[in-house]
């Protein structure tokens, strides 16, 4: 996975959304037609359609059983489930070396999964040994933007307990210096077990899900990554300069949702005095988004603000910050998020992050997106 590529989201393997347990999840096709060569390595795949694509991923936390049923509105479907020989499957998708592990292609059907029940569309559910990694990609008809809603079950071989903590040791030389990073609840400084997402350097990308990783490090390099657990807030960093010539720990303190918490979205940016969203703020909306489908209980308020010099409070001003927001929601619910779950409030230019900002970065982070949970 590449955590740094802004414009990779779940239409993508770039950027799949990450499941945790067995829930109900509401989903979008997009439409698009932005991926022409994903399956060109697979002659088996040669009557898949080319985009409108859905990825998702899951890490199986201990040795079971993975079966679903996903449902399109007014969509055919077609699905393919791939198992990657480590946890780059993007990279091996282009050299063709990822496993194929089942798949429903003649696209004849509004429905597609894995069940006990088989036939062409329907396929025997997949044992996942623990720490296995699987992607689905569900393909829709192009030009199509159908909702789909997707049943997801994990069941373990055993009753699955509570998990504090599970540490992944990647480490060959005891005497090369160690990288760590440690993910940790920051109310109680508990481990968390939570998904990771890593971009950087080729020995450690991928996707991992464990409350500890450690690894050798040789050389100097620089790492993007992203983070999240279900019941907290996402954490995603870039530019993360790993050395080589000591040991170094990178913690991640994760704040739990619950009500009255707020969360703020700096890299959600608009164009000067507008509404319009930058194109660079797209990648940030777009995990918003996938925050709220795998968080599906939480209501939440969007909150616009602008920067404006001096304490006033222009009319203008106002209205920006309530169009930003409103602006905000309608992706979402463009993007299948329940509009009930959301309302949208502009509060102008009366709570600055910094009243008097002296720094151009002060002036964008008065410029801003939050949201807070109900």
């Amino acid at each position: 996975m590449h955590a740094q590529n802004e414009v990779s989201s779940y239409t993508s393997c770039n950027g799949c959304l990450n499941i945790f347990k067995s829930n109900s999840y509401h989903l979008k096709l997009t439409g698009e037609d932005n991926i022409t060569s994903t399956f060109s390595e697979f002659p088996s795949l040669s009557s898949v359609y080319s985009g409108n694509q859905i990825w998702i991923s899951f890490i199986a936390p201990v040795r079971g059983t993975v079966s679903f049923k996903a449902k399109a509105k007014s969509s055919k479907l077609q699905m393919i489930v791939f198992e990657p020989f480590a946890n780059t499957v993007c990279e091996e998708l282009k050299g063709g070396m990822a496993e194929i592990k089942r798949m429903a292609i003649k696209g004849e059907s509004n429905e597609v999964g894995l069940d006990t029940v088989t036939n062409e569309n329907f396929l025997y559910p997949m044992i996942l040994d623990e720490g296995k990694v699987m992607y689905i990609c569900f393909i829709g008809e192009l030009e199509n933007t159908s909702d789909i809603d997707l049943q997801f079950v994990f069941t373990p071989d055993e009753e699955e307990g509570d998990f504090e903590s599970k540490v992944m040791d990647f480490r060959s030389d005891d005497f090369s210096p160690t990288f760590t990073i440690s993910i940790r609840d920051a109310e109680t400084n508990k481990p968390i077990i939570a998904n990771i997402s890593l971009d950087g350097l080729k020995t450690i990308n991928g996707l991992y899900k464990g409350s500890d990783l450690l690894y050798n490090v040789s050389r100097n390099f620089k790492l993007s990554l992203k983070c999240e657990a279900e019941g907290y807030f996402f954490i995603d960093s870039a530019e993360i300069q790993v050395s080589s010539v000591k040991n170094q720990e990178l913690v991640l303190k994760l704040e739990p949702v619950r009500s009255g918490k707020t969360m703020q979205i700096e890299e959600i940016e608009f164009k000067p005095g507008t509404s319009e969203i930058a194109l660079n703020g797209e990648g940030k909306i777009r995990r918003l988004r996938d925050f709220l489908a795998l968080n599906s209980t939480i209501e939440i308020e969007i909150q616009g603000h602008v920067y404006e010099p001096g304490d006033h409070n222009s009319h203008a001003g106002q209205k920006v910050s309530e169009a930003r927001a409103k602006r905000v929601m309608k992706y979402l619910i463009d993007n299948g998020i329940d509009k009930n779950r959301l309302t949208a409030v502009g509060y102008g230019n009366t709570r600055p992050i910094y009243p008097n900002p002296v720094h151009s970065y002060e002036e964008q982070a008065n410029r801003r997106v939050e949201i807070v949970v109900k």
